[in-house]
């Protein structure tokens, strides 16, 4: 019998992926991450709640569970990432990088320790494993599906990979909990970031970094405001300027650029397209399953979760970076997110959006 370690994190998802598991027949133990530390005043994690439901659900599973402390790994690998962008004016995407660094980094080498042939996770996607080459396919349930999330993990991280959710449904997986009887069957779906959970963003971001308030501009230099710190804004924002009131009917205002070298907060009201842009520059990109054999092809892309395929030709560069030109003008497409390429359901991978070109 073949053993799989589960990344059981309390949810729904990875509460039923193990119930599908073993009934596939695979020998499964559930593994629960501490990755931020319960003690540290200034977060706001559910790990102790979480761990409970995970104690539950695998009691009912009738199947063994542990836990193991990766918080040292992640303030080193994610968190200290997550500060520098945020200290560039950009906007990280912490759960990629989470994702390569811990769920399938030191979590994967663990699992191994405890004598796993496969590892899974209760993410909505697919894997395909032809040979050597190990492709990661879109989930069945669109509206779900977190290949996005996935785009940085290479193919020694993909090889033992199991996804039980590929061909589920959201509501397929929440009535399958609630038949079993299992504890966290209705339990609300976590959002944002484990570490900052439930609080206020702000808040949170002050304890880690200085405000440093400056003036807000329109674009044509006047000041039409103060803020609080660049770092807490991000391209296209409406909300939580200040500004209300002030546009005498021409519609609210919303964030433009961030001008780090005058500390200064660009904004528009009312006509949109300064906000689009007709290509990009990327680096760091990681493909899946191999660096394409051609240095120009078209493809399609998202630019952030959620969005819907967009149509792109990209040209691989000498230095390693990717231009990424749009079929269609694209709004508020932000540096520190990732554009994350597709051919149909096939993920390509993807890499953090370094330059935007309007």
């Amino acid at each position: 019998m073949k053993t799989v370690v589960l990344g059981m994190s309390g949810g729904v998802d990875s509460a039923v992926s193990a119930y599908l598991l073993k009934q596939q027949g695979y020998n499964v133990i559930a593994l629960f991450m501490h990755n931020w530390e319960e003690d540290d005043e200034n977060g706001c994690c559910t790990a102790e709640q979480d761990f409970e439901d995970v104690k539950r659900v695998s009691d009912k599973l009738g199947i063994p569970y542990y836990s193991v402390n990766f918080a040292k790994q992640y303030k080193d690998r994610v968190f200290s990432y997550f500060l520098e962008e945020y200290k560039r004016g950009r906007t990280p995407n912490p759960d990629v990088l989470c994702n390569r660094e811990i769920k399938f980094g030191p979590f994967l080498q663990y699992a191994k320790a405890l004598g796993a042939d496969y590892i899974a996770t209760g993410h909505y996607c697919g894997i395909l494993h032809d040979g050597d080459t190990h492709y990661l396919l879109k989930a069945k349930d669109q509206t779900k599906d977190q290949t996005y999330f996935l785009n940085q993990l290479s193919q020694d991280q993909l090889k033992d990979v199991l996804f039980p959710l590929a061909n589920m449904d959201k509501t397929e997986v929440r009535k399958i909990a609630d038949q079993l009887g299992l504890v966290n069957a209705k339990k609300k779906d976590s959002t944002g970031i484990c570490f900052i959970g439930e609080r206020n963003f702000r808040e949170f971001l002050q304890n880690y970094l200085p405000n440093q308030e400056g003036d807000i501009v329109d674009m044509d230099g006047k000041v039409v405001g103060k803020h609080i710190g660049l770092m807490y804004y991000t391209l296209g924002q409406r909300r939580g300027l200040g500004l209300g009131g002030t546009t005498e009917g021409q519609g609210r205002w919303f964030v433009v650029e961030k001008d780090l070298a005058n500390n200064k907060l660009i904004v528009s009201h009312g006509d949109e397209s300064v906000l689009m842009s007709k290509s990009l520059v990327s680096n760091q990109v990681n493909w899946i399953p191999h660096t394409p054999t051609e240095r120009k092809f078209t493809c399609t892309a998202k630019f952030r979760y959620r969005q819907s395929d967009q149509g792109v030709d990209v040209e691989i560069l000498d230095d390693g970076k990717v231009k990424v030109l749009f079929h269609e003008p694209q709004r508020a497409v932000t540096p520190g997110q990732f554009v994350v390429f597709y051919d149909g359901d096939k993920c390509l991978g993807g890499g953090i959006i370094d330059e935007v070109i309007k």
